[in-house]
């Protein structure tokens, strides 16, 4: 679990690479896209532009570069052509680089054209929860730690927290020890030790946190049919503090903590 000073500069390398990706969508309108092309979109950027290997693309026989999570899809949503995001709706787009043999994971909850005030508060939330889990990051800290400080942002907005997807280590393979808990007790779990690289990712139900999935498909839905959000960043124990691995140009944690949406 503990990386070298070395492995986490190529860890920091694919999560630059992937911030940049994260950068274009940014920028890309998205209303009127069908999710097959924007996954086509990132998978020419990844290989063409980045030189790198897009690590969602054939890992447990998933055939895309991203996931693309559409209002109650909780997570792990298929781009089809058949999906064309239209104005008010939220969707996650989930993306993993490799570059030098080493994995960077983020994700993001992006808003389609005009978005009514209850799910705008719902993704702002979801991330001010992930940069509250990130801030209880530090040598010496339990894992519990993160998970506390994620599900208190949460529940005192009245969102519930989905128990059964969390985040994990990461680096060579994409998914290693520990695993991250997005709820738990502070004070409890493993300690955590500078070297630590791992994924902090919680979902967010506007509803209760039950979920729904069909054998052997991939999407996972809310039961109740309400909204789901996400964010996620790859981050570094240091000596320190915390070293977010994949930030986006220009992003700035304490203004996502403090910011709330008010309009």
């Amino acid at each position: 679990m503990i990386k070298r000073p070395d492995e986490i500069d190529r860890l920091a390398e694919s999560g630059r690479l992937l911030a940049q990706v994260f950068a274009m969508l940014d920028a890309l309108p998205l209303q009127g896209r069908s999710t097959l092309e924007i996954n086509d979109i990132v998978e020419r950027m990844i290989v063409d532009d980045l030189q790198a290997r897009p690590a969602s693309k054939g890992q447990y026989g998933f055939p895309y570069v991203l996931n693309a999570s559409i209002d109650n899809v909780i997570c792990h949503g298929m781009p089809s052509a058949d999906d064309v995001l239209r104005n008010g709706q939220i969707v996650n787009l989930d993306i993993t680089l490799e570059k030098n043999g080493y994995i960077a994971d983020s994700s993001t909850t992006y808003l389609v054209g005009e978005v009514d005030y209850a799910a705008r508060k719902l993704v702002q939330v979801t991330y001010q929860a992930m940069w509250k889990g990130i801030a209880a990051v530090r040598p010496g800290a339990r894992l519990g730690d993160i998970g506390h400080a994620i599900a208190r942002h949460a529940r005192s907005h009245g969102y519930s927290v989905v128990k059964e997807y969390c985040g994990h280590g990461i680096g060579q393979e994409m998914h290693e020890e520990p695993q991250i808990l997005h709820y738990g007790h502070a004070g409890t779990g493993m300690e955590l030790q500078e070297g630590m690289v791992f994924t902090i990712e919680p979902m967010l139900n506007q509803g209760k946190p039950a979920i729904r999935q069909q054998p052997d498909e991939w999407p996972v839905y809310t039961r109740d049919g309400k909204l789901s959000a996400q964010f996620e960043h790859t981050v570094a124990v240091t000596r320190s503090g915390v070293r977010v691995l994949t930030l986006r140009p220009g992003e700035t944690p304490l203004c996502a903590i403090d910011r709330m949406v008010t309009d």
